[in-house]
């Protein structure tokens, strides 16, 4: 079975930090892409960072929060575990935030997985 579990979000205050983990198990064969989303009430989607293990891991942030947060990602075993370390935040940064991994699982072929969504609130 495949899952995608989110978890680490809640409250903060503005400059705090917040570390949110993603646990990916699964039989993964490939890793194309993966990162973090965030949507904001009324707001599009938005990247907030992206992985490429295609090119060299390189790590992709949106403006508004390259210096503050961190992606990254490791492996134990079949299990990949995503994370977000989420410094200096803002109010801006409230929002439901997804993990999302696109990879090719071993007899379902290749396609996007995506958390649950957490909430993360900065306010004071």
């Amino acid at each position: 079975q495949v899952q995608l579990v989110e978890s680490g979000g809640g409250s903060v205050q503005p400059g705090g930090s917040l570390r949110l983990s993603c646990v990916f198990s699964g039989d993964i064969l490939n890793i194309y892409t993966l990162g973090w989303y965030r949507q904001a009430p009324g707001n599009q989607r938005e990247i907030v960072a992206i992985i490429e293990p295609p090119r060299n891991n390189r790590t992709q942030y949106a403006d508004s929060v390259k210096d503050r947060f961190t992606c990254s990602r490791e492996h134990a075993g079949a299990t990949l575990y995503l994370y977000l370390q989420m410094n200096n935040v803002k109010p801006e940064d409230t929002a439901i935030y997804r993990c999302y991994v696109d990879a090719f699982v071993w007899r379902r072929g290749r396609r996007d997985y995506w958390g649950q969504g957490t909430q993360v609130t900065v306010s004071s």
